[in-house]
């Protein structure tokens, strides 16, 4: 990957707000839904210009997300990117370059695996593989799957951050306390079995009708809401 080639993307800051009902998430959407539509811009440009080298990058990014900050593992990626390191070190040296994310020697290994399901000829190509599906569930599956390292929610953040999941719930802990805030939960469960997800998925799908706030909107909402910002 060429020095730089990472599309750099900046943390937007948005007002803040007290929201306890779906009637104050609206008036809070409508005030922040131009940045949103604004950094889903950005998402819609990386699945259609960006090369499979920066989609890859995309999936390293939210192998790294767990645990650790959006904005130092998104530097930790460009970094690699940099150091044209991403598409062909070992995991042993990216783990001693990625200082800042939490568990690194785990997720280094976790991006080498990746990256060895899509390399082809020493290239990757991996925009054409998640093309194949038609279904945005099964790919999620698939890459659940394949992919080790990458459970629902990183898989539907992998896939909302490349535009082509943004029907998808990103369910954590910060999600899931608005969602049972905003009653459309009962409890936090204790732990996300893939069935909870799914239940939990349906009615988040449920009230974004009601509310008439679209799912790839809804995220990046409630985390604005939590942090004062729009990043990835």
């Amino acid at each position: 990957m060429k020095k730089n080639s990472i599309i750099k993307i900046d943390f937007i800051k948005t007002p803040t707000a007290s929201v306890n009902t779906a009637q104050d998430l609206k008036k809070f959407w409508h005030k922040v839904k131009p940045l949103i539509c604004l950094r889903q811009k950005h998402f819609d440009e990386v699945w259609k210009k960006g090369s499979d080298e920066e989609i890859f990058a995309e999936l390293v990014f939210c192998l790294f997300t767990p645990q650790s900050k959006a904005v130092s593992c998104w530097a930790a990626v460009g970094e690699l990117a940099d150091k044209a390191m991403l598409l062909t070190a070992q995991a042993k040296d990216i783990a001693l370059t990625i200082n800042k994310v939490r568990f690194r020697n785990n997720k280094a290994k976790y991006a080498v695996e990746a990256r060895k399901l899509f390399l082809e000829n020493g290239k990757i190509k991996i925009k054409e593989k998640l093309a194949s599906f038609k279904d945005i569930y099964k790919l999620r599956d698939w890459i659940i799957k394949n992919i080790t390292g990458i459970g629902y929610k990183e898989a539907g953040h992998f896939l909302r951050n490349i535009a082509i999941g943004k029907d998808l719930a990103i369910l954590d802990r910060h999600i899931l306390k608005n969602l049972k805030k905003l009653g459309v939960i009962k409890e936090i469960p204790k732990t996300l079995s893939p069935k909870i997800y799914f239940e939990i998925e349906k009615q988040m799908q449920t009230f974004s009708k009601e509310t008439k706030i679209p799912m790839g909107h809804m995220d990046m909402l409630l985390w604005c809401k939590e942090s004062g910002g729009i990043f990835k």
